[in-house]
């Protein structure tokens, strides 16, 4: 009787909001890279947002915390 309003299109809106913020954080973090600031905080933030809703982009932390963990081999010995 009533059409759905587009409740059938939120999880797409979620997506795209998820999307749009954590890839605004990721950019603020590369800019803080050559800006003063905490670059290698911001990125991880921006990558763990976009990971809630994107499989590259939980790739990407998984390879991060990988190479984290082979550094810190390398620094302990």
């Amino acid at each position: 009787m009533f059409p759905r309003a587009g409740l059938d299109q939120l999880p797409m809106v979620r997506k795209i909001v998820i999307g749009v913020i954590g890839t605004t954080i990721l950019l603020i973090g590369v800019a803080l890279i050559v800006l003063p600031g905490p670059a290698l905080i911001v990125i991880p933030i921006g990558l763990g947002i976009l990971a809630s809703e994107f499989v590259w982009a939980q790739r990407v932390m998984r390879r991060g915390r990988i190479f984290v963990k082979k550094i810190g081999r390398r620094v302990k010995s």
